[in-house]
């Protein structure tokens, strides 16, 4: 069946990117991104010749129906700008829809910036 891939961009340094992360980028039939200038710049950077939609507040309730009906042909996956999607864009929204279709939702991790300031915070 195929799956949603909620995968973590970089932050800042093109190169905090996982290898799952490229790989998933390389294989899916369609990516959704919040900017699509964005995550085209990473997708250049890497080489990834990946077909491309955008997905964000201003687009979401046109696009999720799209979404879901090219998750009905394929593995999709969903970036924001920056970091993990879902957290502080309109991700939520696709992930509550399709998990409502029954699609499996598969978080791929990658940088965090709570975690990256935490650990140079000098907290104990």
């Amino acid at each position: 069946m195929p799956t949603l891939y909620l995968v973590a961009t970089p932050i800042g340094n093109l190169e905090d990117i996982t290898l799952r992360a490229l790989r998933l980028l390389g294989q899916v039939s369609l990516i959704a991104a919040e900017d699509t200038r964005t995550t085209r710049k990473l997708l250049n950077h890497y080489g990834i010749k990946a077909r491309l939609t955008s997905y964000h507040e201003h687009n979401k309730r046109a696009k999720t129906p799209l979404i879901l009906d090219a998750l009905e042909r394929g593995d999709v996956a969903l970036v924001s700008e920056a970091g993990m999607p879902a957290v502080s864009d309109p991700g939520y929204d696709l992930v509550v829809a399709a998990v409502a279709a029954g699609v499996p939702v598969v978080p791929v991790p990658g940088p965090s910036a709570v975690v990256a300031a935490l650990a140079v915070s000098g907290l104990p």
